[in-house]
């Protein structure tokens, strides 16, 4: 299958967390991680997010440095990467920063569970609404469909179960976790990956491309994932 580049990046704590039991979009990151996140960001041609965090946390997932857009725009290339976002329903607010910051191309794949006219209005509001027949959204078909638009590098930010998905289905390359100096706890808090689980003959194998400790308390950790193991 002809797909982009696939990217996971998360940030989460000593204990596997990416967020608090309330779920609300819990600060991991430090200042310095924020810099390198929107370094990656800048490098990607796309950036993707699953259901649950588009709804929950509309994230701007724009370019924040000024300096980062100018070099995008040196390049030819808009000054912030497209967004992507996969749910089987939408149910966007209008005001939502993901569909009014920007500038920045906006893809949605969605079902037909989606209303017809919440498809219209995010179509009218400047979106790209692809529609899959079932009642999930198909992770290939989204990739393909980003690769027949020239997304070349696709950076992911989750949440939990898109994680899982990509890195279940093969679709994942990279793995970037940022892990802060902090627990959480929680039986509910989400982990870097959801979803249903693998047994521990099925898990995902990764090798260590780099680990940097930081002064800030956090330490970097960056995986290739393996396949074929």
């Amino acid at each position: 299958m002809q797909r982009p580049h696939v990217h996971i990046n998360v940030a989460a704590t000593v204990d596997g967390k990416i967020d608090t039991f309330q779920r609300r979009g819990a600060a991991i990151s430090s200042r310095r991680d924020k810099e390198r996140v929107d370094r990656l960001r800048a490098e990607s041609d796309a950036v993707m997010i699953g259901g649950r965090t588009l709804h929950d946390e509309a994230p701007k997932l724009t370019v924040r440095s000024e300096a980062l857009r100018a070099e995008r725009k040196a390049l030819g290339l808009p000054e912030n990467p497209a967004k992507v976002a996969v749910a089987s329903r939408l149910a966007l607010q209008p005001e939502s920063e993901f569909l009014t910051a920007g500038p920045a191309r906006i893809l949605l794949f969605t079902t037909a569970q989606t209303p017809a006219d919440e498809i219209a209005r995010l179509r009218s509001a400047g979106a790209e609404v692809f529609v899959q027949t079932g009642s999930r959204v198909d992770l290939s078909q989204v990739l393909g469909a980003l690769k027949e638009n020239a997304i070349e590098r696709l950076m992911v930010e989750g949440g939990s179960t898109l994680n899982f998905e990509m890195l279940n289905l093969g679709f994942a390359d990279e793995l970037t976790i940022f892990i802060a100096p902090v627990v959480f706890g929680g039986e509910s808090a989400p982990t870097l990956a959801g979803g249903f689980g693998l047994s521990d003959s099925a898990a995902v194998p990764l090798q260590v491309v780099g680990v940097e400790q930081w002064d800030d308390g956090g330490v970097l950790l960056h995986y290739r994932v393996l396949r074929g193991a």
